[in-house]
């Protein structure tokens, strides 16, 4: 129970920073020996614990697009069609490429490496200092929307970060840091239950429902993990950046090298 929770705090803690929740729990699940229950049950359910905090989070604007998307012209509008134009090339490409990726590049020497790159990559970003052109989810064109969706489609690479590639996407393209990270948690929502289903579905030879109470305690640690993360994120981001993570990234991703090359 006690793995479930620390492994529920990894999930809850780094799905929404961008750092790689996948690298980050195949490393700690490594180090503390966790076996879950058979199948992608466990890792499919702390992930939907975080995607329900963020709806938590956002719910009133939520409850507020849904209502009034369907209006033509509407500040609703423009968000619902800026989520559905970020959603086509992950779910395009996952579909397409997912076994592909998964038995090419699922190695720690790849995880590694695209932390280190992914880092390079955020505090280059950082430091070109340009002004921001969107400072709301709706003022993103459908031709920005589109380019961050193949930004999050970067994240089929093991160690990019899903969280990661759609806020530097959003950054270079002129959005604001806090409008970045907004939209790469709400787009996560969509994207994230689309990739569950997907991969439940096929691992559904495999999957079983032992050890519900082991699923129950990671679902809720992450749900409360990710619940306090999403919020202090938006914060953070706005007054300091992302420069922090970038080092970040860096230094783990070279740590697991370290390791790797000494067997």
């Amino acid at each position: 129970m006690w793995d479930a929770a620390i492994m529920g705090v990894v999930e809850g803690l780094t799905e929404f920073l961008p750092v790689s929740s996948t690298g980050h729990l195949i490393l700690m699940g490594t180090l503390i020996g966790f076996e879950g229950p058979p199948g992608k049950t466990f890792e499919v359910t702390i992930q939907l614990g975080a995607v329900l905090a963020v709806v938590v989070v956002f719910w009133g604007r939520l409850l507020d697009v849904a209502r009034h998307m369907w209006t033509p012209g509407s500040s609703q509008f423009h968000f619902a069609r800026n989520i559905t134009l970020a959603m086509i090339p992950a779910l395009v490409l996952g579909a397409t490429l997912h076994g592909y990726i998964i038995g090419l590049l699922f190695t720690p020497w790849v995880v590694a490496c695209a932390l280190i790159v992914g880092g390079i990559v955020i505090i280059w970003v950082e430091r070109r200092g340009r002004l921001p052109t969107a400072r709301s989810i709706e003022e993103i064109t459908p031709r920005t929307a589109f380019l961050i969706g193949l930004g999050q489609a970067l994240a089929m690479i093991p160690g990019t970060s899903r969280s990661g590639a759609t806020i530097i996407t959003g950054l270079l393209c002129g959005l604001d840091r806090r409008t970045a990270a907004e939209f790469s948690f709400i787009l996560a929502i969509p994207t994230m239950l689309a990739a569950t289903v997907y991969s439940l579905w096929q691992a559904r030879a495999d999957i079983t429902f032992d050890g519900l109470a082991q699923i129950g305690v990671g679902f809720a640690v992450s749900f409360v993990v990710a619940l306090v993360t999403v919020k202090l994120m938006l914060a953070f981001v706005q007054r300091i950046g992302f420069t922090p993570f970038g080092w970040y990234r860096i230094a783990i991703g070279t740590v697991i090298l370290l390791v790797l090359s000494l067997g």
